[in-house]
């Protein structure tokens, strides 16, 4: 019986390797059928999207990308404007929000693409009563300057404090106001060991606080 198995298991490798194989040779092949005019043509394009995206870098980093800062209440919506996606903390001097701190860190450098801020919610009464912040830590997600979700609290992230950088990542690209992969992210390979790491591990469970 573990003969037959390991038959079957075998010609399902040999298998999938020999559609690597042809899909490679494929590949050259298409090459090799390119003339110099066409190879030429192919290297402008990639050129010219390297450029584009060179000078995208660099109007993000001007407008803050690539850092985590905090701005006052009367900044938040010429940043909300300037940036087509922006990711706001509200905090208070907790440790919840030092948590969350730690986390928007680490992401405002891997994800270039969105502006990473926060705002001091006591100091900002008209901006969180319009926006209805009750829980701190509150992620107010931003795209086109317009809020299109919230991570409140850490009930989204499982509950306690020893979520990974991973978590929150994948829950801010659920409304699509970072990348997960594509210009702008991070490269993965040299930020997984980062990621995956949780900032605290803790039983506590304690997740958030009111305002």
């Amino acid at each position: 019986m573990d003969g037959v198995v390991s038959q079957i298991l075998e010609q399902h490798v040999l298998s999938a390797a020999k559609a690597v194989e042809d899909k490679l040779d494929e590949q050259i092949a298409a090459l090799e059928r390119l003339d110099p005019d066409d190879i030429e043509a192919l290297r402008e394009r990639r050129m010219l999207q390297m450029r584009r995206a060179a000078e995208r870098r660099a109007k993000w980093r001007a407008l803050g990308h690539g850092e985590y800062t905090e701005v006052p209440e009367k900044e938040f919506f010429s940043a909300a404007k300037a940036s087509e996606r922006l990711v706001c903390h509200f905090y208070r001097d907790n440790w919840p929000c030092k948590v969350m701190d730690k986390h928007m860190s680490i992401l405002a450098k891997q994800h270039v693409e969105t502006r990473f801020i926060k705002v001091h919610a006591e100091k900002s009464p008209f901006l969180t009563e319009k926006l209805r912040i009750v829980v701190l830590p509150t992620l107010a997600l931003v795209k086109n300057a317009k809020v299109e979700d919230y991570v409140v609290g850490f009930d989204q992230l499982g509950g306690k404090d020893d979520f990974s950088t991973d978590d929150l990542e994948e829950r801010i690209a659920k409304a699509q106001v970072i990348f997960l992969d594509g210009e702008g992210s991070g490269n993965p390979s040299k930020q997984t060991a980062t990621s995956k790491r949780s900032v605290r591990q803790s039983d506590t469970g304690n997740s958030s606080d009111s305002e």
